[in-house]
Order: structure tokens, then C-alpha cells, then sequence
């Protein structure tokens, strides 16, 4: 799935993913490329898991985006499907604006060089 040349990967794991479940992922990931264009690829995991006794799942939703400079890894869980993807984005998208900020900072964030040698000043 192509989102403005960037890559989205969206995997079941244990579950049938269905159309609305994709789509919700897509429009909900799309916010994450909108904020940063550095973005080379996002996948996204869906686990159900069935040990729990009872009716009761647990979803577990996975995020791991490629960017440039370190890979980003998440993992949420909660008892809705749905709502450990927007958990999920939510986490992602934190992640990303504090990088972002630390780059600004960084570079910003300019200071002499104190060298431990004696030289004259002009």
C-alpha cells in the first residue's frame, strides 16, 4: 500500500484483518507521514491473542517505523482492537515530534570549544 511514496505495511497476526480495520489503520498512520516526511516505511502489527480464558482477547498493536537515523519500535495492548491502534499512532506520533524537537535543539544549540591548550589570542 503506497500513502504519497511512502510504504505501509499492515499484518494480522492470529486475526482476519478486514477492510474497515485496514482502512482505519491507513487513515490513522497517514497523520504520522503528514508530520514527518523522512518517513521510508511504516508496519504496523495487529496480535489477537487467544490464551486468555474466557471470551475476553487481548490486541496487542505493534509499530515500527524506518526513518532515517535509528528505527522506531512500539508495542500497545489493550482489550479493542481499535482502540490500540489510535493508542498505538498516538505513541508514535510523541515519538516523533521529540525527535524532531531534539534535532532542532541540537543544531541550535551551538557553544564554544574551550581547547586546553595555550594559544595565543588575536
Amino acid at each position: 500500500m503506497q500513502a504519497n511514496n511512502h510504504d505501509l505495511i499492515i499484518t494480522g497476526i492470529h486475526m482476519d484483518l478486514t477492510e474497515s480495520l485496514k482502512q482505519g489503520v491507513k487513515d490513522k498512520v497517514e497523520r504520522l507521514f503528514r508530520h514527518e516526511e523522512r518517513i521510508i516505511r511504516v508496519k504496523v502489527e495487529l496480535e489477537c491473542d487467544h490464551t486468555k480464558g474466557g471470551k475476553e482477547h487481548e490486541f496487542t498493536a505493534k509499530g515500527h517505523i524506518e526513518i532515517n537515523g535509528p528505527s522506531m519500535n512500539v508495542s500497545v495492548h489493550d482489550a479493542d482492537c481499535h482502540k490500540a491502534i489510535d493508542l498505538l499512532v498516538d505513541k508514535l506520533d510523541r515519538m516523533l515530534r521529540r525527535r524532531s524537537r531534539l534535532r532542532l535543539v541540537k543544531r541550535k544549540d551551538t557553544h564554544g570549544v574551550d581547547i586546553p591548550a595555550n594559544l595565543p589570542k588575536v
